[in-house]
């Protein structure tokens, strides 16, 4: 589904990525993790093209070049961003048709918002409800059902856990394993390393913008090192 081959990316005097090369395979949830500012947020900005970088990157076998950000949304890469960012003074409902027109995707269809409903009732019954009024778990749950009314093929999710309360966090990644067995391809940034590696099928660690291990969600668990290292810090890294 995606293929990164030695990507970097600088910005703002920094080398964030330094030579990467990943596959996040189809029908899968790839899991990031690393401590912060290892360059996990600056490998998904690349993917969804609001950084510029160096090195290839290929979705579905196909090199994206400089394909804008836009172009990238409707070709199926779409960003859940981290904070969330949803449009405070709009509905709950505008801002689920505002993902449908930044993916590109025009007329009405109702199994799109069904699907969304469906997955997280309370954003129908808070539909005419100000965005900026909902708790945060709701805002996240929000900017989940905008980026899938844009119909994604895959879906990038940057720290979908921060600042959520752990009933919300468990409701949230409900949601996403019920995405991923429907079939879609989720590539998971995640603070809490413990639940990233649980929640995923594959996943790789990221240190100082390079990859330091990858491999079965499970194995990486299991290592003791990665544990010490990771979970021996309450289980979450930034």
């Amino acid at each position: 589904m995606l293929e990164l081959r030695n990507v970097d990316v600088h910005y703002r005097g920094i080398q964030a990525l330094r030579g990467v090369s990943l596959t996040v395979k189809q029908g899968e949830i790839f899991a990031l993790i690393g401590p912060n500012g290892a360059g996990k947020s600056s490998l998904v900005n690349a993917l969804s093209g609001i950084v510029p970088y160096g090195g290839e990157i290929l979705f579905e076998g196909q090199p994206l070049g400089k394909l804008p950000a836009h172009k990238r949304a409707r070709a199926g890469i779409i960003q859940v961003p981290e904070g969330r960012r949803v449009i405070a003074p709009l509905s709950v409902a505008e801002n689920l048709e505002l993902g449908r027109q930044a993916a590109g995707v025009r007329g009405s269809d109702a199994g799109d918002l069904e699907r969304v409903h469906t997955l997280f009732p309370v954003l129908a019954d808070r539909r005419n409800q100000t965005s900026g009024s909902l708790s945060g778990g709701q805002q996240q749950m929000l900017a989940i059902g905008r980026a899938l009314m844009g119909r994604p093929k895959v879906l990038l999710l940057d720290e979908p856990s921060l600042g959520l309360a752990p009933v919300i966090v468990k409701e949230v990644f409900k949601a996403l394993q019920r995405l991923n067995r429907e079939g879609m391809t989720l590539l998971l940034v995640e603070q809490n390393a413990k639940l990233a590696l649980q929640t995923a099928h594959r996943a790789a660690v990221l240190e100082q913008g390079r990859v330091v291990h990858e491999g079965d969600a499970g194995d990486l668990a299991s290592d003791p090192v990665i544990a010490d290292h990771y979970f021996g810090r309450a289980g979450a890294i930034a």
